[in-house]
């Protein structure tokens, strides 16, 4: 055989010195110096030429090596340097590609036997080819499977590393178990690596965690490796792991948040769920844009991008929408000069006339502004209207917007097309469709001691007339103890009391213009026995801050919500207002919903105002104050881990309250408030005294818009 091959090199080495003999009539002058070592490039390219090059680019040895290597060893469908000759070979994270990797790799180890095995009548039957490819096709190939060899020792060292569950690196036992399911299934073969370098997946993969903290997270919690030192195949297979640890605990906290809620409180409750480790490198391995596959994981809903906008705003040193607060100063009258004039008309939308003269067009662009402030419309620069006209900021805005931005992430990231959404921070709900708001209204929420969750769940039905039950833990609490004083006290009250068949008794209020819960109740069934509901007290409306009530949601105009909201999920069938009201009577009447509507329990306590400008409001809760305090601590490193909360039932019950005052002299038992002088319970043994004046009209700056103001506009 030995003697077959010399035969071969001899003739082809003949046939070379012919050519190169005759070919001053073959090449042109450019060609002439090393026309040899043209020839390299045609064996890297997908498709030659010309036809006649084809052959001439292929050895006997190219054969075997074309067969052990398909075409899925290109590794990298973003990879700019590696040529997919079709769509199956531009698909990554198959097993045939990391079979076809190891094939490379057995094939470098067996080239000569199956050269030295191969019969001689090969030889014949391409003349032409190899002599013509001897040279420059053998130049080429020890750097293809040197390449081929590399890739193939990392995937063999992270076969090794999966043999320990990849212990070493990735952390709980669920993250090991799918990683290991993602390699193996394409036979270990790397996702990061090409050719023993970083390719091009890697290259944007690193980038963008590298920004991260454009989204409100810290670029130190996703490390990355520097695969340009690295050459030893177990050290860039620990490098492939790392990224695809950071990646996978990244795309973990943009999905469902950096720290898990139930760290935060136990009123707050999401059932969203993080992606899977191995679908998260297998969506990398199929993206043809790492950077937008990564940034798909965080929310995309407009709120949180105008949020986003502004943190970048801050943090590039430019003022909270351009502005620069207008100096205090005496009340500005008509005829007045004051040199924050020329400021005032440019924040109101004037043209500076060239002087400091407060006239009578800038005073009444100031009306309009009180009146969508809801303020008293003097026309002058009272302090509160300069308080309204500056805004309020809170000592850390960027602080403050990183953790409602986290919030925003604990939220389902696909709100709906049609949803009710809370703020509970600005005391306020709207009712969303198709992108645009359609109505708000303002509305009471539970007190710093009660506060009312967080959460999402589904509207399900209206109740028309509700029934108020006692909650158990309520009745033996409070009602018995005052029942035992005086029998008649639940009746004179207005409130029925019967026997449970297990001998309990059950008290109720029935429905009517005295029940605690109005006229109209909204039911979205949750854990923390919450809802929406009308209120004999419309007078607590007026108050700035309207955190009153012991967790549920009172809606200043009820019967105006019920029609908005069945005008959505029960159109053309008449459901307005008159409609309504002409159903109020003494029987519980349900309108169920067709189809369910979400309901979203937001904290926003910094958001952007349909003008554009930055809003912030006071931390009611004590919920920014927690999360900051968290990400700045030692807890972070393990916040993203859930943790339990024993659930207070009783507390749960006490929430379902109907937001009313107790039965001793307007003091509730379960904590104070506003409310608690001043319900129908209060007023009927005597304490109406105690029941908090109605709140001036002026509203806290930065307030939004009356309800009539935003109805003209939207109409």
């Amino acid at each position: 055989m030995t003697g077959v091959r010399l035969d071969r090199f001899l003739a082809s080495t003949v046939l070379v010195l012919v050519l190169s003999a005759g070919g001053g009539a073959l090449a042109g002058p450019a060609e002439k110096p090393d026309a040899a070592q043209s020839a390299p490039a045609a064996a890297t390219v997908t498709e030659p030429a010309d036809d006649s090059a084809a052959p001439a680019a292929k050895t006997d040895d190219d054969d075997q090596t074309e067969a052990a290597t398909p075409p899925a060893a290109t590794d990298n469908a973003n990879d700019t340097t590696a040529t997919a000759p079709n769509p199956a070979a531009a698909q990554e994270g198959s097993p045939q590609e990391g079979a076809a990797q190891e094939g490379a790799a057995q094939e470098g180890s067996s080239q000569d036997k199956a050269t030295a095995d191969k019969p001689a009548q090969d030889s014949a039957e391409q003349p032409v080819a190899p002599a013509a490819a001897t040279t420059p096709a053998t130049t080429p190939a020890p750097t293809e499977s040197a390449a081929a060899d590399n890739d193939s020792a990392v995937a063999a060292q992270l076969r090794e590393l999966a043999n320990g569950k990849f212990d070493r690196i990735i952390g709980g036992k669920k993250e090991r178990t799918t990683i290991d399911a993602f390699y193996s299934a394409r036979n270990y073969a790397p996702l990061w690596i090409t050719d023993g370098k970083a390719n091009a997946r890697a290259t944007a993969a690193i980038a963008y965690l590298g920004h991260v903290d454009a989204d409100g997270l810290d670029p130190a919690d996703y490390p990355v490796p520097d695969f340009a030192t690295l050459s030893d195949p177990a050290a860039l297979a620990d490098a492939e792991m790392k990224l695809s640890a950071s990646v996978i605990t990244y795309a973990h906290h943009a999905a469902i948040g950096r720290v898990h809620w139930t760290r935060v409180s136990a009123d707050i409750s999401y059932d969203q769920k993080a992606p899977e480790g191995a679908d998260v490198l297998a969506a990398m391995a199929q993206a043809k844009d790492v950077g937008a596959a990564l940034d798909g994981y965080e929310p995309h809903y407009r709120d949180y991008v105008a949020l986003k906008a502004k943190l970048a705003e801050l943090r590039g040193g430019k003022e909270e929408g351009g502005k620069t607060p207008i100096p205090d100063g005496p009340a500005l009258k008509i005829g007045a000069p004051d040199d924050r004039v020329p400021q005032l008309r440019a924040r109101l939308g004037l043209p500076d006339e060239g002087n400091t003269n407060f006239d009578k067009p800038l005073s009444e662009a100031l009306k309009k502004f009180q009146r969508e402030y809801e303020l008293k419309p003097t026309g002058t620069l009272t302090s509160g209207t300069l308080e309204a006209l500056n805004g309020k900021e809170p000592e850390r805005p960027v602080d403050t917007i990183i953790a409602n931005m986290e919030r925003w992430r604990w939220m389902p990231h696909d709100l709906g097309d049609t949803f009710v959404m809370v703020n509970l921070a600005d005391f306020r709900l709207h009712v969303m469709h198709d992108g645009k708001e359609v109505w708000t209204t303002r509305i009471v929420d539970g007190k710093p001691a009660m506060p009312t969750p967080i959460m999402s769940a589904e509207m399900k039905y209206i109740t028309v007339n509700p029934t108020w039950n006692v909650p158990p833990s309520i009745v033996a609490r409070e009602y018995m103890p005052a029942l035992r004083q005086d029998p008649t006290v639940l009746e004179r009250m207005g409130l029925t009391v019967t026997r449970n068949p297990d001998g309990t008794v059950h008290i109720a209020q029935p429905p009517g213009d005295r029940n605690a819960l109005g006229r109209v109740r909204f039911n979205f069934p949750n854990k923390f026995l919450v809802y929406q509901h009308d209120t004999p007290e419309k007078y607590l409306f007026a108050y700035d801050k309207r955190a009153y009530s012991h967790g549920c949601m009172r809606v200043q105009d009820p019967v105006k919500y019920a029609e908005v909201l069945l005008s959505l999920v029960r159109p053309g069938e008449g459901y307005t207002q008159d409609r309504i009201r002409k159903m109020f009577g003494n029987n519980e009447q349900d309108i169920q919903f067709p189809k369910f509507l979400p309901v979203h329990l937001t904290y926003q306590t910094a958001f952007v105002d349909e003008h554009g400008d930055l809003q912030f409001r006071d931390d009611v809760y004590g919920r920014d104050k927690e999360l900051t305090a968290i990400l700045k601590s030692d807890e972070r490193k393990v916040a993203d881990i859930a943790i339990e909360r024993k659930e207070n039932t009783i507390r749960r019950e006490v929430l379902a309250l109907p937001d009313q005052p107790s039965l001793w002299g307007g003091h509730s038992f379960f904590g104070g408030g506003p409310s608690d002088g001043g319900g129908f319970f209060a007023r009927l043994f005597g304490n109406a005294a105690a029941a908090p004046p109605p709140p001036p009209a002026r509203r806290h700056s930065a307030q939004r818009k009356s309800d009539q103001q935003r109805r003209t506009e939207l109409r």
